[in-house]
Order: structure tokens, then C-alpha cells, then sequence
């Protein structure tokens, strides 16, 4: 049964405008395992705004938004050994889950010159 549903669009040029400013964004948002996915890529932009829009779907699918001391850090969008992408959680927002018993989670990335989007489905 589903959850929740949950669709986020951002801009690639105001994810590159804060990593390019330097300014901790990349280490409040993104997971180590991310960034190091994300660095190791061409067009790292690309690959952040996609993530980022990742885990605002993700937010609007679990229905609580950002809040509750959960953080965007405790979500980490990581690719299968297919290069499917796939969500792990972590901390407060993985307590949350498992208190509310979802059981699955599906995640699309896609991007193209100036958006990235993700669609994220829970189930429970």
C-alpha cells in the first residue's frame, strides 16, 4: 500500500551556486558517500541538485516535511550495483520510518541541462 507520494524540481545552477560559495552546504545536505559519488563525476552539479531534489520528494512523501530533528544528511541517495538509485536512512529520520513501519522506498532521479527532478514513493 502506498504512503506517500512525493515530486521535487530544482534548478542545477542554485545547487552549483552554493557548492561553488564553499559555504558547509555540501556537508549539511549530502552524506560522505554522496559527495564522494558526486566529486568523482564531470558534471558534479548535475548530480547534487538531483540528490538534493531526491530528498525534498522524499520529505513531501513521508508527509512530515523537513522537521522533528530529522536532516537532509539522514538521507543518502546511493546506486545499486545496476546504477539503480535507491535510499538509505539514517539517525532521526530512519527511527521515524521504522516507527511508522515503511517498508519500502522508491526513488527516480532524472536531469537534464538546467532541472534536475526525483519522484519518491513509500510504502507501507
Amino acid at each position: 500500500m502506498i504512503y506517500g507520494i512525493g515530486i521535487d524540481n530544482i534548478e542545477v545552477n542554485r545547487v552549483k551556486k552554493q557548492l561553488d560559495e564553499d559555504n558547509g552546504f555540501k556537508e549539511k545536505i549530502f552524506t560522505l558517500n554522496e559527495i564522494k559519488y558526486c566529486e568523482s563525476k564531470a558534471n558534479r552539479s548535475f548530480n547534487y541538485a538531483a540528490r538534493f531534489a531526491a530528498k525534498e520528494a522524499f520529505f513531501k512523501a513521508l508527509g512530515t516535511g523537513w522537521r522533528d530533528g530529522m536532516a537532509f544528511n539522514e538521507i543518502e541517495v546511493n546506486n545499486d550495483d545496476l546504477g539503480t538509485p535507491e535510499i538509505l536512512l539514517y539517525g532521526k529520520t530512519k527511527t521515524y520510518v521504522e516507527q511508522k513501519k515503511l517498508k519500502n522506498i522508491q526513488v527516480s532521479l532524472s536531469h537534464i541541462k538546467e532541472f534536475a527532478t526525483a519522484f519518491v514513493i513509500i510504502e507501507k
